[in-house]
């Protein structure tokens, strides 16, 4: 299965990655602090409807491969968080909460014989250009950090492939390659 990364209409982003199972590891991944941390942001969940999200973003601490933030995100050198609210839970098969208050996440699992399929959605964002080039870059990072854990490698700089990945994700939503 390749990566795929898709509008699926406008505001919404989809991504799907086949991973290393089973089912409840990938579960665990995405809802204890301690696992989470390695591949997206630690912070508690309650894990019910209505219940508390706090993500804790430190790219730093997601690679041992030590690597700065570009300079447009150096205000991110020392993390950032938010907290959310979970809107729709099923374990261990569908998870989804607020973003940073305005969008929302939900990640759905789906057992595949020895795999498991992640969706991810990512609705309600704005669809200026400069937000699709991060957030996908973003995602799609954390993606193959999650990928890299799951299958005992070392987790790759975020930083590093978020930068390579922007500059694919501009010419996929440009092509012309105009501003």
């Amino acid at each position: 299965m390749q990566n795929n990364e898709t509008i699926i209409e406008p505001g919404v982003l989809q991504f799907q990655r086949l991973l290393t199972g089973p089912l409840e590891k990938v579960w665990a991944y995405l809802t204890e602090s301690e696992k989470r941390g390695k591949w997206l942001a630690t912070g508690e969940m309650e894990l019910r409807e209505g219940g508390s999200v706090t993500l804790n973003f430190l790219h730093k601490d997601l690679s041992p491969i030590p690597g700065p933030p570009p300079e447009k995100y150096r205000d991110m050198e020392s993390g950032k968080g938010f907290t959310g609210k979970i809107l729709k839970i099923d374990p261990p098969r569908l998870l989804s909460f607020t973003w940073e208050g305005t969008s929302e996440v939900t990640f759905e699992l789906e057992k595949k014989e020895d795999k498991v399929l992640l969706t991810l959605t990512h609705r309600k964002l704005p669809t200026d250009k400069g937000t699709l080039i991060g957030v996908s870059g973003g995602w799609h990072t954390h993606l193959d950090i999650l990928i890299a854990d799951l299958r005992g490698e070392t987790r790759p700089n975020f930083w590093q492939r978020f930068t390579g990945l922007e500059e694919r994700y501009a010419a996929i939503y440009d092509p012309s390659g105009k501003p």
